[in-house]
């Protein structure tokens, strides 16, 4: 299991989906699961009993897992459709706390991506998600500064990329 983690805007889907090209053109089965299939505004990382249970457990024991996707219909979080992600050799998550302390003893890597500075990231984030979750995006930066500080992400990975 990959971790790709880092804060919003940095590049870290654009990361692990090269990651999983790569593993996959060698014939290698990788499946990638990303946070932001979980996480809303009101809550960044508290859902995290959902992947483990939904997949991480399943998927360690040898069978598929399934969860829920959290879906933005008119920009408001709602439960979507369901996911079912096979048992692969390779398992990255991808997205802010995917590496977060308490799965890291279950990790094979932890890769942190960085870019920029908050502004340049902001501005990232923006064109990505449209103008209209500007101060979410500055919320949600202020809240994944103070997670990853008190985590110790950035410190606990095995492979640092700035992207």
């Amino acid at each position: 299991m990959v971790a790709v983690d880092g804060p919003t805007g940095a590049g870290k889907s654009t990361l692990a989906a090269r990651l999983a090209d790569d593993l996959r053109t060698r014939s290698v089965a990788t499946a990638v699961v990303p946070t932001d299939h979980f996480a809303t505004w009101d809550d960044p990382v508290a859902w995290w009993p959902r992947l483990v249970e939904g997949v991480l457990n399943p998927l360690q024991n040898g069978v598929p897992g399934r969860y829920q996707r959290t879906e933005w219909p008119g920009g408001v979080p709602s439960p979507g459709s369901w996911i079912t992600v096979e048992v692969p050799e390779v398992l990255i998550i991808e997205g802010v706390s995917s590496g977060r302390r308490s799965v890291h003893a279950r990790l094979s890597c932890l890769v942190w991506v960085d870019f920029g500075d908050f502004a340049t990231r902001l501005d990232r984030s923006v064109a990505r998600d449209g103008a209209a979750s500007r101060a979410e995006l500055v919320r949600w930066q202020a809240f994944e500064a103070g997670w990853f500080a008190v985590d110790g992400t950035r410190a606990r990975a095995c492979v640092r990329v700035r992207s």
